[in-house]
């Protein structure tokens, strides 16, 4: 808490950090920029770490076993730890949640410059803590300052710099790894420069945001329960969830059903879905605006549905890059729409609760979705695999229509 008190004093003493200029309809004010800034820098952190760790380890010694508990210590502290985090956000500062989260995932780098296989667990598990605040401030910042007539499109500009990092820096990770003058350390020292510039840049963001009167004080009515969900987004982050659960299918798993189906160069993939990704994320924000959340939604699930059933005819790299543009163009639209609704959704006294909460179905999704996927592939093979993936899609649009009153607030 120390350490939130301290920002809290900067902020009151160098008045500079509060001045802004943006117009009350305006996406693009200093803060909202310095916002995908700190977000850009905490996501390249993250993509160059992103093939070089189990490489890492396994160059220390250790086994797939030790890579898989390394990479469960990321997630798991990334997930329990948000609610908590969440509800700091909202009792003490969303900008000092995130200054705090790119600070730690800096600090986490220290640990991992260690020779030792089993001295990834703890730091991966100091990671995933800066994680969660990297996302729980960033998302609580983004529905503080996002335009109530424009969430769509400043959700779409948001999550389009996140996921822009990852089309790079994985590479630029594996380049720095093997060049002359790199290595492993190299790498580390390279993601731990990103996350505390980070830091400072989030810094800089402490008098940005405008006064909210409605912080919750300590003789608040209605006292918030550190470790509790918040159900206000749980329709927006079931929809979330639904629209990644088959992400996986679609990445770490596409690699292996190109090489079933004799498909080379399958690195063409990725830079064209994660181009897609990143230019068409505001585009499709924007677009959501204009025709409301239930049929960006409905959308989102029909274009996954389609790339994943194309996925199965697919016979060569030409079909699988268009599938792949299909289904980014489908999880892009849909997962701005969805974040959108979740800020129209955060109450003003729990808006760190609320997108904390939110938040959870990205790793949820990931994980529960390899789960699934290895499950189908090992008992019934990639064919019905992707069926089964279709019909999740399938009923993700059933519950958008469904709940299609609800989702369009209504």
């Amino acid at each position: 808490m120390y350490f939130f008190s301290v920002l809290v004093y900067v902020e009151e003493v160098f008045p500079y950090f509060c001045m802004t200029t943006a117009k009350p309809d305006s996406i693009w004010s200093q803060t909202f920029a310095l916002l995908c800034l700190t977000q850009l820098l905490g996501y390249a952190h993250n993509a160059l770490l992103t093939p070089t760790i189990p490489l890492y380890i396994t160059q220390l010694g250790g086994s797939p076993l030790t890579v898989g508990f390394a990479l469960a210590s990321f997630a798991v502290t990334s997930v329990m730890l948000r609610p908590i985090i969440g509800h700091i956000a909202d009792t003490r500062t969303e900008a000092g949640v995130l200054t705090f989260g790119c600070s730690v995932l800096a600090a986490s780098m220290l640990l991992f410059l260690v020779p030792a296989a089993l001295a990834t667990l703890p730091a991966n598990a100091l990671r995933g803590i800066g994680w969660a605040g990297l996302n729980t401030g960033g998302y609580a910042l983004l529905a503080l300052n996002a335009p109530a007539m424009r969430r769509a499109e400043a959700s779409g500009y948001y999550s389009g710099v996140q996921g822009g990092a990852g089309i790079l820096f994985p590479a630029v990770g594996l380049w720095l790894i093997d060049a002359p003058f790199g290595g492993f350390h190299a790498v580390m020292l390279a993601a731990g420069a990103f996350a505390a510039a980070g830091a400072v840049a989030s810094f800089s963001l402490r008098g940005g945001a405008p006064k909210d009167s409605a912080r919750p004080s300590e003789d608040s009515a209605t006292p918030l329960n550190p470790f509790a969900l918040d159900r206000e987004v749980l329709l927006p982050s079931v929809l979330l969830f639904g629209l990644n659960l088959t992400y996986p299918a679609t990445t770490a798993f596409l690699v292996l059903y190109a090489r079933t189906i004799g498909i080379e160069n399958v690195a063409w993939y990725f830079v064209a879905s994660g181009g897609t990704s990143l230019l068409a994320r505001p585009l499709l924000g924007r677009l959501g605006d204009r025709i409301g959340a239930g049929r960006s939604i409905a959308a989102g699930f029909i274009l996954e549905m389609i790339a994943l059933l194309l996925l199965i005819a697919a016979s060569g790299l030409g079909m699988l890059l268009v599938c792949g543009v299909v289904f980014a163009l489908g999880n892009a639209i849909g997962s701005a729409t969805t974040l959108a609704i979740a800020i129209q959704r955060a109450h003003p006294q729990r808006r760190g609760k609320a997108m904390a909460s939110f938040s959870i179905a990205y790793p949820a999704a990931s994980g529960v979705g390899a789960l699934w996927t290895g499950s189908v592939v090992e008992l019934a093979g990639y064919f019905w695999m992707y069926v089964a993936a279709a019909g999740f899609a399938a009923t993700g649009l059933a519950i958008t229509l469904g709940k299609w009153r609800n989702v369009e607030g209504k």
